[in-house]
């Protein structure tokens, strides 16, 4: 398999850059695989590593209006293929807090780091921390999209959803839908509101290259052709995935201006010699460079049931047994947010979410479409800082507020050309 060849070839990379290092200093000569500081070069630094580790969230604090607070970090529930992180804000009036569920398709958690940074401004924060499949142990068994949706089911019983906002980026929005629906159906508390942003809820609205290509080949063709074996040296050594490295290449391969674009950012802030932005773009690069192993089961399965059959959009998936069933959140306030350059999802892919929905009432939805806005954009960078954040911020006040059973008055505020606001959800927040 290619994953073994390309382990093979990053071994005798990594030898061969230890005995030049060795030379170097024998003979005092500078290394050719070290900048002029000393530092590993980041080109043959990310070769060396088969799936790139992501580095940690490392939010130590935040701006909570004119003060700074201090964030402490802990996982608070844990499976083998996930970890609940908590991002808790000391010394701050308890608000509800947000669970941002993470997608899984092939970038580490910290993809997201930004917008959990900006959501701290607001309350505590819970992340889906997904694991690298290459290090889980084939003894943890199995893991497939069901598994992924009984994961978040778990999670918002435990955060008791009566109090708990969600917010589900791009792959992981539909499977939030069928977690939350899934719990309200047990009769058991759904959560305040659900945001889903850039998801492919109705992946047959508008298909982008990637609903093509998923309904241009078989399950069989993906199975033989991008499936692979962890080999030898990881904790996962046997399990079968879809490896990161294809993930890497596919990124590099449609979205060649993002990968351009930050190693800019990074050669730039070296010539300029500032500390500080050398620091956050490398950040940023080794954020976009973290892509992880994912199981053949839950990479197949996302295929199958969102991409190919559509099954949440027609009413026709089951976890476990149970028909998910959307007309069950009915006190469940619900925002769908896309951006009009998403070459990830769709046009009108997210926003088919209101009529999965149908129970929630008409003055508890919003839907954003974001000018000017691709996928990243929806959760980094200025569309999300100054657009994106402050509207959703307002909608998740607002639906506090209708759950406890008070009316709503919204201020007026003006309208933004970043944000077109659909009308059916002007009464709960308008941008």
């Amino acid at each position: 398999m290619f994953y073994d060849w390309l382990e093979a070839q990053r071994a005798l990379a990594r030898s061969v850059g230890a005995w030049t290092e060795y030379t170097g200093q024998l003979f005092g000569l500078p290394s050719p695989l070290r900048d002029t500081r000393g530092r590993s070069c980041d080109w043959f630094s990310r070769f060396l590593r088969a799936t790139p580790e992501a580095p940690g969230f490392d939010i130590d604090s935040v701006s909570v209006g004119e003060r700074r607070v201090a964030v402490k970090e802990s996982v608070v529930a844990a499976t083998p293929f996930c970890a609940l992180r908590h991002f808790a804000r000391e010394g701050v009036s308890a608000t509800p807090p947000v669970l941002v569920c993470a997608p899984l398709a092939g970038h580490h958690a910290v993809m997201m780091r930004e917008a959990v940074e900006t959501l701290l401004e607001d309350a505590d924060v819970y992340v889906t921390d997904w694991a690298n499949a290459r290090d889980v142990p084939s003894t943890a068994g199995a893991f497939g999209l069901d598994d992924y949706v009984q994961t978040i089911e778990r999670f918002l019983r435990m955060l008791d959803g009566a109090g708990l906002h969600v917010l589900a980026v791009c792959q992981a929005a539909a499977p939030a839908v069928a977690a939350a629906a899934l719990v309200a159906a047990s009769g058991e508390p759904a959560p305040l509101s659900l945001t889903l942003m850039g998801g492919p809820i109705d992946a047959r609205l508008n298909p982008t290259a990637i609903g093509r290509f998923a309904l241009a080949h078989t399950t069989g063709w993906f199975r033989d052709t991008v499936i692979d074996t962890v080999p030898p040296g990881y904790a996962g050594a046997g399990r079968r995935v879809y490896p990161g490295y294809l993930q890497h290449a596919a990124l590099m391969s449609a979205h060649p201006q993002r990968q351009l674009a930050l190693e800019s950012q990074y050669w730039m802030s070296c010539l300029m010699a500032d500390e500080a932005k050398i620091a956050e773009s490398r950040r940023a690069l080794d954020e976009y460079a973290g892509v992880l192993d994912m199981t053949e089961d839950y990479f197949l399965d996302t295929l199958e049931v969102l991409f190919r059959e559509q099954r949440l959009a027609r009413g026709l998936w089951q976890v476990a047994g149970r028909r998910i069933d959307g007309s069950a959140l009915a006190r469940t306030a619900l925002c769908t947010v896309e951006g009009d350059r998403d070459d990830i999802t769709g046009a009108g892919q997210t926003h088919a979410a209101h009529a999965v929905l149908s129970s929630v009432p008409q003055r508890r939805r919003m839907r954003l479409t974001v000018a000017d806005c691709d996928h990243y954009d929806l959760f980094s960078g200025a569309r999300w800082c100054e657009a994106i954040h402050p509207a959703l911020a307002r909608f998740r006040r607002a639906a506090s507020v209708h759950r406890r059973g008070a009316t709503v008055h919204p201020r007026p505020i003006a309208k933004s050309r970043a944000i077109d606001s659909d009308q059916t959800s002007a009464r709960t927040v308008r941008r």
